[in-house]
């Protein structure tokens, strides 16, 4: 089976939109692009996109059903103090997204497809710090030792009501556990893997692979979702062949908006299972295992039980838009293949209170992250916990600068508590 990657990324990157514009684009101007669409125009300190509107190219071209996305997140971090090493490491991740509305180019209604190839670069701090749980989860991804670029979503949607979609196809699931407050895919909120996603999934949830499901939607919003997954991931490679050979993992969740004190929010409960026979702690990006997986007593099975919430605290009376609130997370597993055993973190997040600073955003979160039982004598690992504290400049629309502060008590137990410190740069393209 050939992998998905692509050994330029740069040209990877301008074959998608070159071809995307020669199939799809249209002349015009954003004006005739409609009222209801931004036009990614302006000045080079106003625009929110660097690349602009290329010409009126871009706002046609989403007028037609077709919006295209691309980003690099830059990381410089460093171990300060403890961990298992004090050096400073530079590294990267760019993600690059391409929507097609269906119904606006003629073809189906309902119908949409969502395209997103991504991959890493440089080295990170991940490992230095003794920690299981990366401190920029967005550096190791997709793969953690490859530079290539792999397709990670190619998810068709259907919209078969206006309460009811389903979706087949490769899907990335990081995004599969919305929070307002605490998930940006390690790019736009927290840099910790810890409040990004819920790391007990882990070994029931593949970061991308072959999916399917139906959502039930309230207002456009998913309230109940239930999907099928391939059990093993497929990052690097189409996934057909390897489809349900493995097993098949179940994931239904419910989300449901709350109301307190007349401000929003959103309580989330879930569950995992997976019936795929693990016999190792293989090397997951979004962890970190020591030594390359060591092999356990052959299980079938795994299952997670998980919960967070997100609820604003306050919102902003002339923009309804802004607001901070608090955030959660929660989850136990089998503690067998699983690694961890059980997970919780807390913390406030969300645009900035400084009214001059309205585009900036904050976070501080704590975790902890209870190890298996079974797995620490093998690993020599003990449970671990840790801070991180971020603030978002928006030096611009397109580019933000975010200083990152963590503590973390490392799951190592020769590994002293380590400090790190980091800067993280996005540009928005």
């Amino acid at each position: 089976m050939m992998p998905f990657t692509f050994r330029s990324r740069a040209a990877a990157v301008q074959l998608v939109v070159v071809t995307t514009l020669l199939l799809f684009g249209r002349t015009g101007s954003a004006q005739e692009a409609g009222s209801g669409l931004p036009d990614f125009g302006g000045c080079l300190w106003c625009r929110p996109k660097l690349t602009g509107n290329w010409c009126g190219m871009r706002p046609c071209l989403a007028q037609s059903g077709i919006t295209l996305d691309a980003d690099v997140t830059q990381f410089y971090q460093g171990v300060t103090g403890g961990g298992r090493r004090q050096r400073f490491k530079y590294g990267g991740h760019g993600d690059y997204v391409v929507d097609f509305d269906f119904g606006k180019l003629g073809v189906q209604e309902g119908l949409f497809l969502k395209l997103r190839a991504e991959h890493r670069f440089g080295e990170n701090v991940n490992r230095d710090t003794g920690a299981i749980l990366p401190v920029a989860l967005a550096a190791n991804l997709p793969v953690s030792d490859r530079e290539d670029l792999y397709l990670t979503d190619v998810l068709f949607t259907q919209a078969l009501s206006e309460s009811f979609i389903v979706f087949l196809g490769k899907t990335d699931t990081l995004d599969g556990e919305p929070n307002a407050f605490a998930q940006g895919r390690g790019t736009d909120q927290f840099c910790n893997a810890a409040f990004v996603f819920n790391p007990a999934l882990i070994r029931t949830m593949p970061y991308s692979t072959l999916a399917t499901g139906f959502a039930l939607l309230e207002k456009q919003v998913p309230w109940f979702t239930f999907t099928v997954l391939n059990a093993t991931d497929t990052v690097k490679t189409s996934g057909f062949r390897e489809l349900f050979a493995n097993g098949v993992a179940l994931v239904p969740e419910l989300r449901i908006p709350v109301t307190l004190f007349g401000l929003p929010g959103h309580q989330l409960f879930g569950g995992s299972w997976s019936s795929r026979d693990f016999v190792a702690l293989g090397q997951d990006p979004r962890i970190i295992i020591p030594g390359g997986g060591v092999p356990i007593a052959r299980k079938a099975g795994s299952w997670a039980l998980f919960y967070n919430f997100d609820q604003y605290l306050h919102l902003d009376p002339h923009k309804p838009t802004r607001g901070w609130g608090a955030f959660g997370r929660a989850a136990i597993s089998d503690g067998n293949p699983n690694p961890l055993k059980w997970f919780l973190s807390f913390g406030v997040g969300g645009n900035s209170p400084l009214r001059a600073r309205e585009n900036d955003s904050f976070g501080i979160g704590w975790y902890y992250a209870g190890v298996s039982d079974e797995l620490g004598p093998l690993l020599n690992l003990h449970d671990g916990q840790g801070i991180e504290f971020y603030y978002n400049v928006a030096v611009t629309p397109w580019f933000h600068l975010t200083p990152d502060l963590q503590i973390i008590e490392p799951a190592r137990p020769r590994a002293d508590t380590a400090l790190v410190f980091g800067l993280r740069a996005k540009a928005d393209f």
